[in-house]
C-alpha cells in the first residue's frame, strides 16, 4: 500500500512544515505520493539552490566571449574558429560516500551527459577529489572505489582524464568529495538547448531502461549523514559506460539533422526535473504516459518511475516530422526510444499511469514558489598574525618530508588508472604541466584546462580562500601559455541552516566574484554541494574551481619540466607567508594563521607578463608557486624535468624556511635562456623577479643553498612511495 501523504511524510521527503503548507496552497488539496515525490525532489537543496541563490547572484557571469552563463546544462564560451567550448564541474559527493565506485563512475556519466546533451563532443575529464585522513580505516577503500569508478567510466566511455587534484584532510573523514567536470566542443551554430517548444511536439525517452535505483537521490543529497548513512545505498544510481558511449554517438548523430527541438539529461530528479525543467523553460505544458516508459524492473510505480535516476537517459522534444528518422538512429545504436508524452497548452504537468492521472501540477507556481532562504550566517573572526616560527628541520630534511606527504606526493598511482591519452590530443598529460592541455581535431589551437581550490585557506579565511582558488586557476592557466576564458565552480560546503557555515558560504562567494572581475574570469556553470556533513562535523569549506583557457597554437604550450643549461627566474615578490601553509602543518605540525593575502592587481599583472614571455619563446617552462611554496616547485620540477638544479645562495633578509616553504601568491618559477635579460625585461616592466638558480648537465642532484645536495633519486623515492605504499599495506 502507498504510504499516507501528510506532514510526517513530506518531512521524510526533505521538505520542511512550512514547506509542505506552500504545497497545499498551491495545489489546493492533499497531494498524490507521486506529485509530493515531484514537490520534494524539485524544491531539495540540490535542484533548487534555495539557500545558496541569493549569494551567487554575486558571482560575474558575462564577457564578450560567453555564449551562454549559468541556466543552461553547462556553460558555452567563444573559443574562435566558430567553435565553442561547453564545460561544467558537478559533485557526487554523497553517493560516493556510500558506494565509492558507482558513486564516482556515475558522477563522470552525469557530467558527461550534461555537455553532450548541448551538442558537444566531450574531450576531456578532470576531477577535484578530498579524502579524509590516511589513517582513518575508511579513507583507503573510498579512495580505491572512487579512482577505479572514475577510471573505469571514463576509459570506457572514451573520453580522456586529463587533469585534476586531490588533497587528504581529516575534516572528509565521513563525507568525502566526488567533482567531476568535462569539457566538449561544438560548432557556435549547432548548440542545444533544454527549453522545450511546439504544442503537440512528442516527447520522447531514449537511453537506457527506468529501474529503481536512485530514488531520492537528490532528497538524500540534499542532507547531512548521520549513523544510517550505510542503509542509503539504494539512493545510488548504477552506470554502464560502454551505454554511454552509444547514447553520446547516437545523439550527436541525430544533432547532425535538424529534428531536435530541445533536449535534456534525466540526471537529479530523473524523470521529474527533465520534463519540468523542460516544459518550464519554455513555458508550455507537458502530459506524460508512463505505461510508454521503457523498464526494466517489474510492477514500477508512477512515483518510482518519475523519481529514479536510472543512469544513461535523455528527454528529447522532436519535430513530428522527424520522429521515424530519430527512431531508426537509436534503433541503430540499440538503444531503447519511446514516445512517451507531448507538449501542451496547460501549463501544467500532467502524468498518467494505467489509466489514471497520478500528478497534475501547475508548472509555474512549482519553479515562482520554489522556497529561497537568506539564511542568516556569521562570519568566520580573522585569525591572530602567525608571528615567527623557528624551523624544526632543516631545509633538507623538510624537503625530503614534505615532497612525500599526502597532500604533495605522486599521483602517479591515481593517473595510471586513468586514460589521459585516448582520442590522441591530450598535449600535456597529468603531471606535466600546471593545466591539461588538450589540442582541438583539425585546428592548430588547444585549451588548457584545470582544477584548484586550497580548503585549508578557506576554513581561515573564506573570502580569501575563494579569491585564491580562481586566482590559483587563472594561474595555471597562464602558466601553459593559454589566455584563461572562464570557471565552473563547485560549492561544497556543511549544513547551511548554520550560521557558521553559511558565512563561510557567503564569504566565498564574495572572495570569487572579487577575483573572477578583476582577473576576466566569469562564472559561466557550476553547482552547490551542501549538508557535507556527517554526525554534524562538516568538511572544510571547498569551492572548488574548473578553469578553462585558449592557446592558439597547441605548440605554444610550455610544460614545467626544464632543460639542463637554463636560469631559473621567481617571478612575484615573496614575504615569506607561512600561516596554513604546509610547511606549517607537515613540519612543524600546526595549523595556524591566516593564509596568505590574494592581491588580485599583482595576480593580473604578474601573470600578464609570464604569459607573453611564454608566447615569445623567452619561458621554456614553468610552474606556479603554490602549495608547499617555492623549493617545492623546483624539485618538482627537477623531478619532471629529470634535470639537476643549483640553487643560489640568498642575501636577503627573508628566514631561508620562510623564503623557500612560504605560500605568498601570484608567483611563478620560470627557466629561461637569458636570465640577465629576462630580470631586465621584467625590472622594466615593473614586474619583482629574482634568480633562484640555474638547471644543470652533470650529476642529477638539487643543490640547496648553503651546499648541501639531495639525489634526484632519493628525491623521487621520496615522492612516489606513499600511495602505493599506502594502497598495498594491509589493514
Amino acid at each position: 500500500m502507498a504510504p499516507k501523504v501528510d506532514a510526517d511524510l513530506a518531512r521524510s521527503f526533505g521538505l520542511s512544515g512550512k514547506e509542505y503548507e506552500r504545497v497545499l496552497a498551491i495545489m489546493g488539496r492533499t497531494p498524490s505520493l507521486t506529485e509530493l515525490g515531484v514537490f520534494s525532489v524539485m524544491w531539495s537543496e540540490h535542484c533548487s539552490y534555495k539557500s545558496s541563490r541569493v549569494w551567487l547572484k554575486q558571482l560575474p557571469t558575462k564577457a564578450p566571449w560567453v555564449i551562454h552563463g549559468p541556466g543552461e546544462n553547462a556553460g558555452v564560451v567563444d573559443i574562435g574558429d566558430g567553435l565553442a567550448a561547453i564545460f561544467k564541474m558537478e559533485s557526487h559527493n554523497h553517493p560516493s560516500f556510500i558506494e565509492p565506485y558507482q558513486g564516482a563512475a556515475t558522477g563522470v556519466g552525469g557530467i558527461l551527459r550534461d555537455v553532450f546533451t548541448m551538442g558537444a563532443r566531450p574531450i576531456a575529464n578532470l576531477n577535484a577529489l578530498r579524502f579524509g585522513d590516511p589513517a582513518h580505516p575508511r579513507t583507503k577503500r573510498t579512495v580505491d572505489g572512487v579512482v577505479r569508478g572514475i577510471g573505469g567510466y571514463g576509459n570506457c566511455v572514451g573520453v580522456p582524464t586529463v587533469g585534476g587534484e586531490i588533497n587528504f584532510h581529516a575534516a572528509y573523514d565521513g563525507n568525502p568529495l566526488v567533482n567531476a567536470m568535462t569539457v566538449g566542443i561544438a560548432k557556435q551554430d549547432k548548440i542545444f538547448l533544454s527549453a522545450a517548444a511546439g504544442i503537440g511536439n512528442p516527447v520522447i525517452y531514449v537511453g537506457s531502461k527506468t529501474g529503481r535505483d536512485g530514488i531520492h537521490g537528490a532528497t538524500m543529497a540534499s542532507t547531512e549523514f548521520g549513523k544510517d548513512s550505510e542503509e542509503k545505498r539504494p539512493t545510488v544510481q548504477v552506470g554502464d559506460p560502454f551505454t554511454e558511449k552509444l547514447l553520446i554517438e547516437a545523439c550527436l548523430e541525430l544533432m547532425a539533422t535538424d529534428a531536435i527541438v530541445a533536449i535534456q539529461d534525466m540526471g537529479a530528479a530523473g524523470l521529474t526535473s527533465s520534463s519540468v525543467e523542460m516544459a518550464g523553460k519554455g513555458g508550455v505544458g507537458i502530459e506524460l504516459d508512463l505505461d510508454a516508459v521503457p523498464q526494466r524492473e517489474t510492477g514500477m510505480s508512477a512515483y518510482e518511475m518519475m523519481l529514479s535516476e536510472s543512469q544513461e537517459r535523455m528527454l528529447i522534444v522532436i519535430r513530428p516530422d522527424r520522429q521515424e528518422m530519430a527512431q531508426a538512429i537509436f534503433d541503430k545504436w540499440e538503444l531503447d526510444f519511446a514516445v512517451i508524452g507531448h507538449l501542451t497548452d496547460t501549463g501544467r504537468i500532467i502524468v498518467k499511469h494505467k489509466d489514471a492521472v497520478e500528478a497534475d501540477i501547475a508548472l509555474a507556481p512549482l519553479a515562482d514558489q520554489a522556497p529561497l532562504y537568506n539564511r542568516p550566517f556569521t562570519e568566520t573572526p580573522p585569525l591572530p598574525p602567525l608571528g615567527p616560527v623557528d624551523p624544526p628541520l632543516g631545509m633538507g630534511d623538510a624537503l625530503m618530508q614534505m615532497i612525500g606527504c599526502p597532500d604533495l606526493c605522486s599521483r602517479a598511482w591515481v593517473w595510471d588508472q586513468y586514460d589521459a591519452t585516448v582520442g590522441g590530443m591530450t598535449v600535456k598529460r597529468p603531471g606535466a604541466a600546471d593545466a591539461a592541455v588538450v589540442k582541438l581535431d583539425g585546428y592548430a589551437r588547444a585549451l588548457a584546462l584545470t582544477t584548484d581550490c586550497t580548503p585549508r585557506y578557506c576554513a581561515a579565511d573564506a573570502r580569501l580562500g575563494g579569491a585564491q582558488a580562481v586566482a590559483e586557476a587563472w594561474r595555471n592557466i597562464t602558466a601553459v601559455g593559454a589566455r584563461p576564458l572562464a570557471v565552473t565552480d563547485n560549492m561544497n560546503f556543511g549544513n547551511p541552516e548554520k550560521p557558521e557555515i553559511m558565512g563561510q558560504f557567503a564569504a566565498a562567494i564574495r572572495g570569487m566574484a572579487e577575483a573572477c572581475t578583476a582577473l576576466d574570469f566569469p562564472v559561466v556553470s557550476g553547482n552547490v554541494s551542501l549538508y557535507n556533513e556527517t554526525e554534524g562535523k562538516p568538511i572544510l569549506p571547498t569551492p572548488a574551481i574548473g578553469g578553462l583557457g585558449v592557446l592558439e597554437a597547441a605548440e605554444n604550450a610550455v610544460g614545467i619540466a626544464p632543460l639542463s643549461g637554463l636560469d631559473l627566474i621567481l617571478v612575484g615578490e615573496t614575504r615569506g607567508h607561512l600561516g596554513q601553509s604546509l610547511w606549517l602543518r607537515e613540519v612543524a605540525h600546526r595549523e595556524e594563521g591566516p593564509p596568505p593575502p590574494v592581491d588580485l592587481v599583482a595576480e593580473r599583472r604578474n601573470g600578464d607578463f609570464v604569459r607573453s614571455k611564454i608566447l615569445d619563446k623567452a619561458v621554456l617552462a614553468c610552474h606556479d608557486v603554490s602549495d608547499g611554496g617555492s623549493l617545492i616547485a623546483i624539485a618538482e620540477m627537477a623531478l619532471a624535468g629529470d634535470v639537476g638544479i643549483d640553487l643560489s645562495p640568498r642575501d636577503d633578509a627573508i628566514p631561508p624556511h620562510e623564503f623557500w616553504f612560504g605560500e605568498d601568491q601570484a608567483r611563478y618559477v620560470a627557466a629561461v635562456r637569458d636570465g640577465a635579460a629576462f630580470l631586465a625585461t621584467a625590472k622594466a616592466a615593473g614586474i619583482p623577479a629574482t634568480s633562484l638558480g640555474r638547471t644543470m648537465a652533470g650529476p642529477r642532484h638539487l643543490t640547496l643553498p648553503g651546499g648541501a645536495t639531495i639525489s634526484l633519486q632519493a628525491l623521487r623515492a621520496a615522492h612516489e612511495r606513499f600511495l602505493p605504499d599506502w594502497m598495498d599495506a594491509t589493514g
